[in-house]
């Protein structure tokens, strides 16, 4: 496995473990449709929330939330409806879009983590 990916994965679970600890309920992890692929998928109080995680090593080439472009925004918007369509028992009040940042220079170092709540 590449070193990014490795990163990716253990940036994901970074990020699951911290908003599992924050009280939000984690109902699916690389959720993949035709679109694309919903990093995390959980619930916060009566919300739905789709969850991008971004890990980098470093703030050397940029910030993690630099990579959520326009675009990126749209995709995850396409995704949570098409997820929301094919779970309809997670019906929500309101769906939002959320970004964790993770910056970790190591792996034995303690990583920054950073939460963006209801991206637009």
């Amino acid at each position: 496995m590449k070193a990014k990916d490795e990163l990716g994965r253990r940036g994901e679970g970074i990020a699951a473990d911290y908003l599992t600890e924050s009280g939000f309920d984690i109902l699916a992890r690389n959720w993949r449709c035709a679109v694309g692929e919903i990093d995390i998928v959980a619930r916060d109080g009566p919300e739905l929330v789709i969850v991008e995680v971004k890990t980098r090593s470093s703030v050397a080439y940029g910030h993690p939330f630099e990579a959520i472009t326009p675009a990126k925004l749209k995709r995850l918007h396409l995704l949570a409806a098409a997820w929301a369509a094919e779970h309809p028992e997670h019906r929500a009040v309101r769906r939002r879009i959320d970004v964790v940042g993770i910056v970790s220079p190591s792996w034995s170092a303690s990583p920054a983590i950073e939460h963006l709540r209801e991206v637009e």
